[in-house]
């Protein structure tokens, strides 16, 4: 393996875990995201530098409890005041970083923790990060004061596990009265399991309870995986008034520091350490994120299907309704019997169909405005068979999303009335439907644009042989039931034989199908605006069709390079 291509399999990785986004509220996805911006932060402010710049100055954070005395302590290894203690809890200041001025280049740029400003002076902003140099600290070796770890402050805390993602090596600070608390230990566990290099320092205790406690902390240490820690005590005293203590109380802590910082292989074991776990925490962990990535699409495809169920429902409900005799009643029927009538000439067709045909001119008294009637008929019915239907797919599209929580959150937080039809359908079906009536007037005209002379042409009109090709259109008696049933099956069928008088059976067959088709693409073009509603929303979440595959690919990846270098197979003993 080459430092070039783990930094490049780390880059996609890191891009892998950004594109995977997870944005429901799927079970415990809070959780996953935490998880996955940690990760990232691990990557961009700690993994992807310090593979780069190897040869960096080792970086000890000092991490603890409130109250343990950090600061107290990082002032007395520094030799001078480089860092406030808080005297009032909580404290909110920037955290500073102490490194001797040959290694300035290495912490003024954004080598680490890049979003962090530098400045050189003691403020209170957490989005900056002091720099101190001090002859003191050795060439090869920074010190970083944190912020309390359960801090109240929320800023304070986020901040702290932040810095110490950041670290070469951690070096815990507690005290007799806080060392058995829990938010350090959840730390020292996570530093565990990551192989972070820890050393514990035991500040503030009493001369005599000093190895009552270290030992009890000692045994806590080799419980908990970090038995190889390096355990340091610094007992209670008097501070002077720098705010220093006796210099000989921290010579243990400053010594071992010192020796790591002057030992250049010493000082790449606990880079290696560190870093070798933190790569293996990384790739690990982003197999989690992996499968939370592919619950939010499975969340997803759940939605899309709710709503697609919704609208294609819908869609065939029009296109059964339009023509299985449902709108052949009401005032469509009773507009259709006034331009035709339905007298003698209707009960003739039922037994002389052949002999009128040719004949059937003569018994159409229909007028101008009684096929216009017909016509405002027919397209009031057809818009309002289709708004039901938009707005019955609407609600039962909104129902499905809120089943689950997460596209309850989607409803509401749309912005927009989604178990309604869209403000603007009425006017778009109204539009739809005249323009797919005014496209059948064109039909038969272009049909019977060599038949215009005819006296049966001539008869009916375009305007007249449109809305019997409309009433064709909408031909099977299925939907209407009852005494209603015959009239309008009668009506139909007087309608086609109008239209075959005029143009022959096989070209009525040819033009309804046509009309027919194009009503089902204009409903279907409607219905599928409406389902685009739903369709942007799930979009604009940016869930991304793969992203789980093309993460557990970069994670595997990663762990393919690290395998490689330390000779073992996946699933083997790791380095």
């Amino acid at each position: 393996m080459t430092s070039t291509s783990m930094v490049t399999s780390l880059v996609q990785l890191r891009a892998a875990l950004e594109a995977a986004a997870l944005p429901l509220d799927v079970p415990q996805a809070e959780q996953h995201r935490a998880v996955r911006r940690e990760l990232v932060d691990q990557l961009e402010d700690y993994v992807l530098p310090r593979l780069i710049q190897i040869d960096a100055p080792l970086l000890a954070v000092v991490g603890g409890s409130t109250g343990a005395g950090k600061s107290t302590l990082v002032n007395t290894i520094v030799g001078t005041r480089v860092t406030e203690p808080g005297v009032l809890r909580p404290t909110t200041r920037s955290p500073v970083l102490v490194h001797n001025p040959a290694d300035a280049d290495w912490f003024e740029g954004g080598r680490i923790l890049p979003h962090l400003a530098r400045t050189t002076g003691a403020g209170t902003d957490t989005g900056t990060l002091q720099l101190v140099a001090a002859e003191s600290v050795p060439a090869g070796l920074a010190i970083l004061d944190a912020p309390d770890i359960d801090s109240v402050e929320e800023a304070n805390r986020s901040l702290a596990a932040e810095l110490l993602a950041a670290a070469d090596l951690w070096l815990f600070v507690t005290s007799a009265a806080r060392y058995a608390d829990q938010v350090p230990w959840d730390f020292l566990k996570a530093a565990a399991e990551r192989s972070t290099a820890v050393a514990i320092v035991l500040d503030r205790t009493a001369p005599e309870a000093v190895d009552e406690v270290s030992s009890h902390l000692a045994r806590m240490l080799t419980s908990r995986g970090l038995r190889d820690s390096p355990l340091f005590t610094v007992t209670e005293g008097k501070v002077d008034e720098q705010g220093l203590l006796p210099a000989e109380s921290v010579d243990e802590v400053r010594h071992w520091l010192h020796a790591l910082a002057a030992d250049a292989d010493a000082r790449t074991a606990v880079v290696k350490q560190t870093l070798d776990g933190a790569v293996r925490n990384v790739a690990r962990r982003s197999y989690d994120i992996a499968d939370a990535s592919a619950a939010q699409a499975e969340m997803v495809t759940r939605l899309r299907k709710a709503v697609d169920q919704a609208y294609d429902e819908a869609i065939v409900s029009v296109d059964k309704a339009s023509a299985d005799g449902t709108l052949l009643r009401g005032e469509v029927l009773a507009r259709w019997q006034e331009f035709v009538g339905t007298g003698e000439l209707l009960r003739s067709l039922e037994t002389k169909v052949g002999w009128l045909r040719d004949r059937v001119v003569g018994w159409v008294r229909g007028k101008p405005q009684q096929v216009e009637r017909v016509t405002v008929a027919v397209e009031s019915g057809l818009e309002t068979l289709i708004l039901e239907h938009a707005e019955s797919a609407a609600e039962q599209a909104q129902a499905g999303w809120r089943s689950v929580q997460a596209g309850q959150d989607l409803v509401e937080d749309s912005g927009a009335d989604l178990g309604r039809a869209s403000r603007g359908f009425r006017a778009e079906a109204e539009r739809a439907v005249r323009d797919w009536q005014h496209d059948v007037l064109e039909l038969v005209r272009e049909e019977g644009a060599e038949k215009r002379s005819t006296a049966r042409f001539l008869a009916f009109g375009v305007n007249g042989l449109s809305v019997a090709l409309m009433i064709v259109v909408f031909a099977h008696t299925a939907g209407v039931t009852g005494a209603e049933a015959g009239i309008a099956g009668g009506s139909a069928v007087l309608g086609q034989k109008l239209l075959e008088a005029v143009f022959g059976d096989q070209a009525v067959r040819r033009l309804a199908a046509r009309a027919r088709e194009d009503l089902n693409r204009r409903v279907e073009e409607l219905l599928d605006g409406e389902r685009a509603r739903f369709l942007t929303v799930l979009a604009d979440l940016g869930i991304e069709e793969g992203a789980a595959d093309h993460l557990r690919n970069a994670a595997r990846a990663v762990d393919d390079l690290r395998f490689a270098e330390s000779g073992t197979a996946p699933g083997g003993e790791e380095s």
